[in-house]
């Protein structure tokens, strides 16, 4: 699966949630990738909502969101509705405020992560936050709901 998501505003994401700690290129990439997986899901039970109510078209409801102005995300917009119809039917428009609705999720999100992987390198006593980071995060989830 290629990564829709570019690599550099998720770096930003995890450094701004990092401290004094560095970031590695595979961290970034790993959150990437992991934000592009849950973007789709999301999208897709989005779909369902819009699918319930006779609509063809995702609107900002369907998230569950809470309004974000645009241009405080670090999240490109672009890319994010791209990473909405990875397993939708192209028979289904998105909304602007749906993308922008599903960026601000998506931007919560890798805050969440982010903070918990800066956590889990301070713990492993290292100065980087690597993809190991990330990957053990999601191996913890069922723990930290």
């Amino acid at each position: 699966m290629s990564v829709e998501l570019p690599f550099a505003p998720v770096d930003t994401v995890i450094r701004r949630n990092a401290g004094q700690l560095r970031v590695s290129a595979e961290a970034a990439e790993e959150l990437a990738r992991r934000i592009q997986i849950r973007g789709a899901e999301l999208a897709a039970s989005a779909a369902e909502r819009a699918t319930e109510d006779g609509r063809k078209t995702l609107m900002a409801e369907d998230f569950d969101a809470q309004t974000v102005d645009k241009d405080l995300l670090e999240l490109p917009v672009a890319p994010i509705d791209r990473i909405a119809r990875l397993d939708i039917d192209d028979q289904y428009r998105v909304s602007m405020d749906a993308r922008i609705a599903l960026a601000g999720e998506l931007e919560s999100y890798a805050d969440t992560v982010a903070t918990a992987a800066a956590i889990l390198a301070r713990h492993a006593d290292r100065r980087t936050i690597k993809a190991e980071d990330m990957t053990a995060y999601y191996e913890l989830e069922p723990y930290f709901e």
